[in-house]
C-alpha cells in the first residue's frame, strides 16, 4: 500500500508543470536547470512534519530549509496548523536557526522542550555540520540548499537554490538519531538521489579569486594560469580576477605585484577592493571612517528585521540612517554603539559590558553577533594599518572627503540610473536594482556605488 508521504511526493512531481516555477541553476549556471514548485515543496514539508508529530514516537524534528524567508513562512504555517489540531495535540514548539538570527534566539534550539512537548527546528544548512543539536530524532530533507556561485563573465556573485549533493544528503540524515534510533524523511524519490552529484562543488570553483591570486602573487607565484591547483578553477575566473587586480592597481603591466600598493594590499586580510579602500583612505584623511566601513561590510547584515516587528525595526533603523547611503549609515551604527559603551560601561567588567551592549542591540534591532564581529575585525585591521605606517585620521564632519574616497576605491562597483528607473552596472552592463533594505531605496540617486551585487535577490545594496 502506498504511504501518505509517497503520495504527496508523487503529487508534487506531477504538479511541477502546473505551479509557478523557479529556475534553479547549478554547475556554473549551464549544466543543470531544475524547476520546482515552492508551494508544493512547503506543503510536503508541512505534511511530513504534521505526520511525524501525530504518529511517531517522542523526539524532536529537524527540517532543513533554504533561507530566512522560507523558515519564517514555514514557522507561521506550523503555528496556523497547530490551531486546527485537537487541544491535546498542540504541544509543539518551533525554534528557527539561521545565520542572521541574533545569538540569544539561536540558543533556543539547544534548550530542551518542556515535558510533553515536541520541538521542531527549522534550519538552513548551518545545522548540517556547524552545530550539533541534542534531542533530534527525525529529519526532513527537501533536497535543496542555497549556495553561493560566481559568474566571472558578469563579475557577479549569486545566491541560488540548487539540489544538494549525495554527501550533503547523507550528512543531513546523520543528524537524526545521534543519541538513539532516528528517521530521515527525504522529499524526493530514491531515483533522484542517485542523480545527485557525489560531493559539493569546491568553493574555489564558485567564488571570486581576486584575493587568492593576490596572495599567490605575494608568495612569488607569477604563472597563475599554469599553477597546479588541487581543484582547478575555470580560466575565465582567473582572467577576470587578474583584470580586477590590475584595475585596482595591485598589478603592473607585466602582471607583477605593484609597489607599494600591491604589496600593501597583500598585507591586509581583506577583499582586495576593501584593502585598496583602506590604503586610499590614508591619503584622503578618512582612514578612521573607512576602517569602520570595511569592518561592517565584512560581516553578516547588521540590522535584524523580524517579520512580526517590521514597523518597529524600520523605525529603529531610521535613527541611524544617513541620506548619503548605507556606508555612512553603518558608520553611524558603529559610532552610536561606541558612545553607548563609553557612557554606560565605565568601570564595568568585560562580561557585564557585553551583556549591556546585547541589550542595546536588541532594543535597536541590531544583530549583536554581527556588531561584535565587526568590532573584532576593526581592531585587527587597525593593528595592521598602524604597523604599515598609515595615518589613522578622521575627516570629521567633512563626509565629502569620505565619499570621494569611496568613489576612488569602489569605482568597479558603480551603477548608473536608467530612464526606466533601474540601474546598469558600468563594469558588466548588468541591469540591477537597489535592495529594499537600503536607505537609498526610495531616493533613487543618479549614480551609486554598491557593496555587493547578488543575483539571488536580483537587487543591489547601495
Amino acid at each position: 500500500m502506498e504511504r501518505k508521504e509517497d503520495r504527496i511526493i508523487r503529487r508534487r512531481r506531477k504538479r511541477v508543470g502546473e505551479e509557478k516555477k523557479v529556475r534553479l541553476v547549478g554547475e556554473e549556471n549551464l549544466k543543470k536547470k531544475v524547476s520546482v514548485s515552492l508551494c508544493v515543496l512547503i506543503e510536503g514539508k508541512m505534511f511530513i512534519q504534521t505526520k511525524i508529530h501525530l504518529e511517531e514516537d517522542p523526539g524532536d524534528i529537524l527540517i532543513f530549509l533554504t533561507g530566512q524567508e522560507e523558515i519564517e513562512s514555514v514557522e507561521r504555517l506550523i503555528k496556523e496548523r497547530l490551531q486546527q489540531l485537537p487541544e491535546g495535540r498542540q504541544k509543539l514548539l518551533t525554534a528557527p536557526i539561521f545565520s542572521a538570527l541574533p545569538s540569544e534566539k539561536q540558543m533556543r534550539v539547544f534548550a530542551p522542550a518542556p515535558t510533553g512537548f515536541r520541538k521542531v527546528i527549522l534550519a538552513t544548512n548551518i545545522a548540517e555540520t556547524s552545530v550539533t543539536i541534542p534531542g533530534i530524532k527525525y529529519v526532513v530533507d527537501p533536497g535543496f540548499v542555497k549556495a553561493r556561485t560566481y559568474d566571472p563573465l558578469k563579475g557577479m556573485e549569486s545566491l541560488i537554490i540548487v539540489p544538494t549533493s549525495k554527501s550533503q544528503a547523507l550528512q543531513r540524515s546523520g543528524r537524526a538519531g545521534r543519541e538513539g534510533p532516528g528517521k530521515c524523511f527525504r522529499l524526493y524519490p530514491e531515483g533522484e538521489f542517485e542523480k545527485l552529484e557525489d560531493s559539493t562543488k569546491p568553493e574555489i570553483k564558485r567564488c571570486n579569486l581576486s584575493n587568492v591570486i593576490l596572495q599567490l602573487k605575494a608568495l612569488g607565484v607569477d604563472d597563475i594560469l599554469g599553477f597546479d591547483f588541487m581543484e582547478k578553477p575555470s580560466r575565465a575566473s582567473i582572467v577576470k580576477s587578474l583584470e580586477q587586480l590590475y584595475l585596482l592597481g595591485a598589478l603592473t603591466d607585466e602582471c607583477k605585484l605593484s609597489h607599494p600598493v600591491g604589496h600593501q594590499m597583500a598585507r591586509l586580510p581583506l577583499d582586495p577592493i576593501y584593502a585598496k579602500a583602506v590604503i586610499l583612505a590614508s591619503q584622503f584623511n578618512c582612514l578612521e571612517e573607512m576602517l569602520i566601513t570595511v569592518a561592517m561590510l565584512s560581516v553578516e547584515s547588521i540590522f535584524y528585521t523580524p517579520r512580526e516587528k517590521l514597523e518597529e525595526a524600520r523605525t529603529a533603523t531610521k535613527c541611524f540612517s544617513s541620506p548619503d547611503g548605507d556606508h555612512l549609515t553603518m558608520i553611524n551604527v558603529y559610532r552610536a554603539s561606541n558612545e553607548f559603551l563609553e557612557k554606560r560601561t565605565v568601570g564595568l567588567g568585560k562580561e557585564m559590558s557585553e551583556k549591556i551592549l546585547r541589550k542595546w542591540c536588541k532594543d535597536n534591532f541590531i544583530n549583536s553577533r554581527s556588531l561584535r564581529h565587526a568590532r573584532d575585525i576593526h581592531g585587527q585591521i587597525q593593528g595592521h594599518v598602524e604597523q604599515m605606517g598609515l595615518c589613522v585620521a578622521s575627516c570629521g564632519d567633512d563626509m565629502l572627503q569620505f565619499r570621494r574616497c569611496l568613489a576612488a576605491s569602489f569605482f568597479i562597483n558603480a551603477a548608473l540610473k536608467q530612464p526606466e528607473g533601474t540601474y546598469r552596472a558600468l563594469a558588466s552592463g548588468q541591469v540591477v536594482q537597489i535592495h529594499p533594505s537600503s536607505v537609498l531605496f526610495q531616493a533613487k540617486p543618479e549614480l551609486l556605488l554598491h557593496a555587493e551585487l547578488n543575483r539571488g535577490v536580483n537587487t543591489n545594496r547601495g
